[in-house]
């Protein structure tokens, strides 16, 4: 049997910039990628603390170092700039290694969208 389990989540970053007139996907700055272990074209779930809305996207590699987080396309009209949001990646697994393996979870600088710490 294999389920679903929480993979990476960056836990309260704050919305940059939201470009409608974009294809689509949400722009993550690369240092918080790496932290988070995400990687360009993963489905994400972002969370929209400030709204409610919760909708799943990819991510786009954003400038590293910039802390830019852009909804783009349709995603930008659920999101303000401001807006705190937390994104998630989830993985299949076989349900034993589930019981082992440990999510990748930070929490950024919400003023600033730097990686500060992590979970562990």
């Amino acid at each position: 049997m294999t389920i679903e389990v929480l993979k990476s989540k960056i836990h309260r970053v704050t919305v940059t910039e939201a470009n409608l007139n974009y294809i689509g996907s949400i722009t993550i700055d690369e240092d918080l990628m790496d932290a988070a272990n995400l990687i360009e074209f993963e489905k994400v779930h972002v969370l929209d603390n400030n709204n409610g809305e919760r909708f799943i996207t990819y991510i786009i590699k954003g400038e590293r170092g910039s802390g830019v987080i852009c909804l783009n396309g349709a995603a930008a009209r659920r999101v303000q700039p401001g807006d705190v949001i937390i994104i998630v990646s989830y993985a299949q697994m076989d349900f034993e290694e589930a019981k082992r393996f440990k999510p990748t979870i930070i929490f950024p600088d919400t003023k600033t969208n730097k990686f500060i710490q992590s979970a562990d």
